[in-house]
């Protein structure tokens, strides 16, 4: 089973190697590697590994921490479609169809930041209207968001009045992102985490821009 485990590294050499050896060493297979952020002091890491049938996924933790001053801020399932150039494909299929476009986008929307699902909402008189979703969304369609419109990407309190009780109990984090104007939505959330950083919801917020551009062309 795959796993996407995201790690805070310290900014030494060899450190992820290190990692690498330790997560080797309990059976784990790294399919691949994503740098989310990166600073002086250390890098947020995004590793999708591969897990021998039987292994629970805490081995996972105890070995990436086992090397020094390594952190795991979450571990969950990961049954994404690994791609290097996730952003132009996507951008491409929503130029070829531009009548199902935001539902391209709600679609390739997890694969791209690894959520665990996306919704698009459009800010009607009566609410919010429910536009499209990707096919692992939860059945919320009647949402009340007290946010929208939606002058700019940000991260959203996953506790706060809004948030359904289900998305609460499984610790959903959550980031949204105006796609060309306050009144076109699109959220995303990840249940168990882990947290949107800046970096992610800026390249969300950069991928939303294009895609109105596209749309709207």
């Amino acid at each position: 089973m795959s796993f996407l485990i995201r790690v805070q590294v310290p900014d030494r050499p060899g450190t992820l190697g290190s990692v690498a050896s330790a997560l080797g060493e309990i059976g784990a297979d790294i399919l691949s590697v994503d740098v989310v952020e990166r600073s002086s002091e250390a890098a947020i890491d995004d590793l999708i590994v591969e897990l021998p049938s039987g292994r629970l996924p805490d081995v996972l933790i105890t070995a990436a921490e086992s090397v020094e001053g390594v952190r795991v801020d979450a571990v969950r399932p990961y049954a994404g479609i690994l791609d290097t150039h996730r952003e132009l494909e996507l951008v491409e299929e929503i130029a070829a169809e531009p009548a199902r476009g935001l539902q391209l986008f709600a679609e390739g929307v997890p694969r791209i930041i690894r959520s665990g699902w996306a919704m698009i909402f459009g800010n009607r008189a009566g609410g919010a209207e429910h536009l499209a979703a990707s096919t692992s969304a939860p059945e919320d369609e009647h949402l009340r968001l007290p946010w929208m419109p939606l002058p700019r990407a940000t991260v959203l309190d996953g506790d706060d009045s809004w948030v359904p009780d289900t998305w609460r109990e499984l610790a959903t984090e959550l980031a949204a992102t105006p796609i060309g104007k306050p009144d076109l939505v699109l959220l995303a959330g990840r249940p168990g985490g882990p947290v949107f950083r800046t970096s992610e919801v800026a390249r969300l917020a950069h991928l939303a821009g294009i895609v109105s551009v596209v749309l709207d062309s």
